[in-house]
């Protein structure tokens, strides 16, 4: 037994036989995301209590079908499990397979043993055997593979404890492999092979130094020339790289012949019957529609609540703080900077958590996979991935998560592609941009006493947002060029009720994500933003006193405070920034107090209608109660005619539908693509769109 000692365990296995869900179970809440060395991939490691006295660090490792790497991700595989020197190299390796796909997932197994580092195998779902009519000789299956089997379920959490006292008693099991496969493909060759690498590494892994030498990062001068020698005879390496797969598969073949069957017909499942409907050519994409419309309004309608009650919570802590404290800097500061920036993180965390939880939901169930398979030849034809239809689709609630949910498509250049023009999809924070603005330029008619023109209007800007992405996707295709090969191979997994432990873990995961990875970024934006429309030169310090000059009526304090307040605002340095930006903006019809609205909306776009509502001075007109009558009333000076007419509101619309004003999906692109090219890339080449479609939305109405 070990005492007082932590051990490093690996978690590796094929995608889909619930590798993470395991991890989640070993693991709980007591885990951490952080970056591979030198690499743009997410890491997951976890604490485990594996017994009073002994604890784990287990590091899920990315999903791979084999040793052999052809992505980032697998070849994260090789690297862990070669180099020694490595931080996360393990101490013990439990390989996670599917009882249903045993022998495809023992492929993997043999290739890690092979290395000559103790390993257990844990077969998942485990509590499926009698469904699937599979019989399983775990003693006979043992002895064969030298190994400590241990069945599991990570749903129903059996086999858990003695999965760990399987990873205690590592050192003391008979967890080491016999002579290595290697040997049966060309006996000498392989004593060739070691006798150059000197015993120095185990056959196996000198073999895959030779074959995999570009995904090992630690290679040495002497050994890099040993590799080359070997190398010379490019064609006979090839050849013992297919042979070695040939006989990993005839000798798995003969072990499960001995210990392991499958009878279909003794099986009670109903996977057959389900796939047909699912993924029918035309049913399929109706269920689709129903199940994301049904997931659509949840988002929207179970998110208003929190989501009301987030916003008068912070309005009113805001309100709070700004009549307890003293006034000045460090009062405005947390009132109208801090508070409000936190508010502007905290009142996503309820659509990001509902939507999570749907598609944590499909994931768990095994749907999502049937839906990437129905979507995917549709989606390729505009460079995008089949699992690229679920970000999309989420985008129309908030594009933030939208863009967290891109994580499954493997494809890197499927996933940029994905993220960059999910933010062209109509989003709920469009909403109140549209609402005030269509009521004030579009008249309230019914056409053909049917169809409503200003709900006409407002599902063209949804239409318009979605056809923009998929344009948007296939001309970014021609242009983004990588190395990576794009293959799209899905698992189909079993039909599962769902472990809502798994999906209360993603949910609080992909949650936190956010909150501490783009919440920051939009907390640093949001103080940015108050301190420039708190502050100015001269004649904003001298507001109050310049003010009183002006007036020629007397006025009472709220009608002075209103003026000052716009005053302040008109003279602040963002003001003095909307006065500059007045002359690249007035071709789209817009004036400084429209570019200052615009620059305050990149905060978040609803912003857009509350800086006009303290722009134009709503309250100072006591026959004007809404900001639709102000916007209605408001004259242009030059003119004299409607400040907002059908020309200017249209361009607005238009604006708004392209224009990526909005900090959180700024800071949550940077994070997922780890760069501030992408980001910076897209919120030019949106911006751009934008003023050339308003520019010429204006000029033809």
């Amino acid at each position: 037994m070990l005492k007082s000692k932590t051990i490093k365990i690996s978690l590796v296995g094929n995608p889909n036989t619930g590798k993470t869900s395991l991890f989640n179970v070993l693991t709980g809440l007591n885990q951490k995301v952080g970056n591979y060395p030198g690499i743009t991939v997410d890491k997951k490691q976890g604490q485990c209590k594996l017994s009073n006295t002994v604890s784990g660090i287990v590091t899920d490792l990315p999903g791979t079908y084999s040793i052999n790497p052809t992505s980032i991700d697998e070849s994260i595989v090789l690297d862990t499990l070669l180099n020694n020197q490595n931080e996360d190299y393990p101490d013990v390796v439990v390989v996670v397979a599917d009882i249903e796909n045993l022998k495809r997932n023992l492929l993997l197994f043999t290739q890690i043993k092979d290395l000559e580092i103790p390993t257990i195998l844990a077969i998942n779902m485990a509590d499926q055997m009698k469904s699937k009519g599979i019989s399983f000789d775990k003693e006979t299956l043992e002895r064969e593979l030298k190994t400590k089997i241990i069945l599991v379920s990570a749903r129903k959490n059996t086999g858990i404890e003695e999965l760990k006292e399987a990873i205690i008693s590592y050192n003391s099991s008979d967890l080491s492999p016999v002579a290595s496969i290697a040997y049966r493909m060309d006996h000498e060759f392989f004593e060739d092979v070691k006798l150059k690498f000197k015993d120095k590494h185990s056959l196996y892994k000198s073999w895959l130094l030779i074959t995999q030498h570009q995904s090992a990062t630690f290679i040495t001068d002497e050994e890099h020339k040993i590799i080359h020698e070997f190398r010379s005879d490019i064609k006979k390496i090839e050849k013992l790289q297919h042979k070695e797969t040939v006989l990993r598969y005839s000798v798995i073949n003969e072990i499960l012949k001995k210990g392991y069957r499958v009878n279909r017909s003794e099986g009670t499942d109903i996977r057959a019957y389900l796939d047909k409907i699912l993924t029918h050519k035309i049913f399929g994409y109706f269920l689709f529609t129903f199940i994301l419309l049904a997931i659509f309004q949840s988002v929207f309608n179970l998110a208003s609540y929190p989501m009301d009650f987030i916003d008068t919570s912070f309005a009113e802590m805001s309100s709070y703080l700004s009549s307890k404290l003293p006034s000045g800097p460090f009062s405005d500061l947390l009132s109208e900077g801090v508070i409000p920036g936190i508010g502007g993180i905290v009142i996503f965390i309820p659509q990001i958590a509902i939507l999570f939880f749907f598609i944590a939901i499909l994931e768990e169930t095994g749907y999502m996979s049937r839906v990437v398979f129905l979507m995917d030849k549709v989606m390729r034809r505009f460079g995008l991935n089949g699992k690229s239809v679920i970000p999309l689709i989420s985008g129309t609630a908030c594009a933030v998560p939208a863009i967290m949910a891109t994580r499954n498509i493997n494809n890197w250049k499927e996933r940029l592609i994905t993220i960059l023009v999910t933010p062209f999809t109509t989003c709920s924070a469009r909403l109140p941009v549209y609402v005030i603005i269509i009521a004030v330029v579009i008249p309230n008619k019914m056409l053909y006493g049917v169809f409503n023109l200003q709900g006409l209007i407002m599902m063209s800007l949804y239409l318009i947002g979605f056809i923009s992405a998929i344009i948007a996707a296939y001309v970014l295709s021609k242009f983004i060029k990588t190395n990576e090969q794009s293959f799209f191979v899905i698992e189909m997994p079993n039909y599962k009720f769902p472990s809502f432990k798994n999906v209360f873990i993603t949910v609080i995961e992909r949650t936190k994500a956010f909150v501490f990875g783009a919440g920051k970024i939009i907390l640093s934006i949001s103080i940015v933003l108050w301190f420039l429309a708190s502050n100015g030169p001269e004649s904003y310090k001298n507001a109050e006193s310049l003010v009183k000059l002006q007036q020629i009526d007397e006025l009472n304090d709220e009608e002075f405070e209103q003026q000052l307040a716009s005053y302040k605002l008109q003279h602040s340095y963002i003001g003095i920034l909307g006065k500059t930006i007045e002359p690249a903006i007035a071709p789209l019809g817009y004036d400084w107090k429209m570019g200052i609205a615009i620059i305050s909306s990149f905060a978040a776009r609803e912003v857009f209608v509350s800086t006009l509502a303290t722009i134009y001075s709503v309250e100072s007109d006591e026959q004007m109660t809404t900001i639709k009558e102000r916007l209605i009333a408001e004259v242009n000076p030059t003119t004299q005619k409607r400040r907002f007419d059908l020309p200017t509101g249209m361009s607005l619309l238009i604006f708004y539908a392209f224009a990526l004003q909005c900090a959180g999906t700024v800071a949550i692109v940077k994070r997922e693509t780890k760069s501030w090219k992408w980001p910076l890339i897209q919120f030019v080449g949106m911006g751009i769109i934008a003023y050339i479609t308003a520019f010429i939305t204006y000029n033809i109405f």
